[in-house]
Parts: structure tokens; sequence; C-alpha cells
């Protein structure tokens, strides 16, 4: 992140003191600290406002102040880094901005009946219960979102397995993407949606070709993220639309 260059106070980590407790990072208001490979680290200059208040935290004297050219403090990410932690410690959900009219992300919930009847052709009923469905798009605190189970599944999925709605669909509030062509880590939005609603479980539908993984390593991040271990599950689907780990 660029930013004015100036001469002022700013914290100093010394990597071989830290012992990678975190208690720094939990002290830091601002967000400046976070610990990385099991190390503090500084993650911008911008955010660190140099008064020191990570300094009496720290357990093995690994922190101090230093004045120096950098980065001038950016007191609004501070502000949104105080309001987001103080959200979750209160359990408070944000409110999101309505949808600007575009329907691809107006938010709607399905309704269904419990059967599933057969039409024409044996054709059955899709088993979808919302609106957006896309991990981009959809609102992370949208109304379906408490006490679901999900399904998080990589685009490809439900054309190469023909069982995909009656199997893994039904009963469950659907999310698909691909992280290759959406060249996305989808973490940060899954991590929003466990830690503002009550989910019950998730199933993640993958591919088995290898870019798929990056769908399964982000539910998994999500949940150490957010501090939501819940039961999950991933599934993988062969090209040829068989079943090939449950």
């Amino acid at each position: 992140m660029g930013g004015l260059q100036m001469k002022r106070k700013i914290v100093k980590i010394d990597e071989e003191k830290c012992n990678g407790c975190g208690l720094c990072a939990d002290a830091c208001h601002e967000g400046a600290i976070r610990i990385v490979g099991g190390k503090a680290k500084l993650v911008s200059e911008s955010y660190c406002d140099g008064l020191g208040a990570c300094l009496p935290a720290c357990p093995e004297g690994a922190i101090s102040i230093e004045e120096r050219e950098a980065q001038e403090f950016d007191e609004k990410y501070a502000r949104e880094h105080q309001e987001k932690e103080r959200r979750k410690k209160t359990g408070e959900k944000r409110a999101e901005p309505p949808a600007c009219g575009c329907p691809a992300v107006q938010t709607r919930v399905i309704e269904r009946g419990n059967d599933v009847p057969l039409r024409a052709a044996g054709e059955k009923t899709s088993q979808l219960k919302q609106w957006p469905i896309q991990i981009k798009l959809v609102p992370s605190n949208a109304p379906f979102f408490d006490g679901a189970s999900l399904l998080i599944a990589a685009d490809c999925t439900a054309y190469a397995y023909a069982g995909m709605h009656q199997k893994y669909m039904s009963g469950k509030v659907a999310l698909i993407g691909c992280p290759k062509l959406d060249d996305a880590d989808y973490s940060e939005k899954l991590t929003q949606i466990l830690s503002q609603n009550d989910i019950r479980s998730i199933t993640v539908l993958r591919m088995e070709v290898p870019c798929c993984g990056g769908i399964v390593e982000a539910v998994k991040r999500a949940m150490k993220a957010s501090g939501n271990m819940i039961p999950w599950q991933a599934v993988t689907i062969s090209v040829d639309g068989e079943i090939v780990e449950e």
C-alpha cells in the first residue's frame, strides 16, 4: 500500500525474540500486527499509529518504538478495523447496502414443497433455495444463511454430476464459484458468512482437476479465520461425472 512518507514513530519487531503468542496482535486496535508464519509481523506501516499499545502486551520484549521514515498513518483504516472488531465481539451484523436494482444481486428466498414432483419426460424440480448463488455476489448477511447447511460447489460439478440437485443441493443453501476463472480467494467472503450466521454444516463439491482444490482450501481458511469449526465434508467429482471421493 502506497502513501505519503514522513518521519514518525512506528513499532519495530524483533523476530528472533518473538514467540508468536499473538498477544501483541490482540492489543493492536488498528490491526497493524498479525501473526504470519509463527511470528508477529507489521502488515503495513500505514496501519501503525506508533503509540505502542502493543509493547506491554509482549512477554518477550520483542517490540520497541523507533522513529524513521514511514508511510503516513491511515486513520480511516484504523476506524474501520475497530468497528469490525466491535461488531465481531457484540455479534452485531453489518447492514449491507441495498442492491442497485440488478437482478443478479437481488436477494430472494425460493419456496418449494417437501416433495420432488416429476415433470415432463421425467424432469425433476430444481432444489435451489435462494438467489444469488455466486459466492462473489451473495450478501454475507442474507437472511437465508441463518441455520443453514451450505453446499459450496465448483461451477462445473453441476454439469458433470447428473444427480447434483437431489443428492447434494436438496435442503441446502448453494453457493458456486470457480477459483481458476474468478482468480479469487473466496475465504474472505466465506469467513464473513461463517462469522455472521449460524451455519450448521458445509459440503464442498469439487472437480478432480487440481485447480478445484482452491475452493476446498478457501473453506478451510474461512473456518479457521472465523473460529467456526463446523462439520464439513469434501466430495470430488471426476470429469466423466462419477463420484471419486466422498
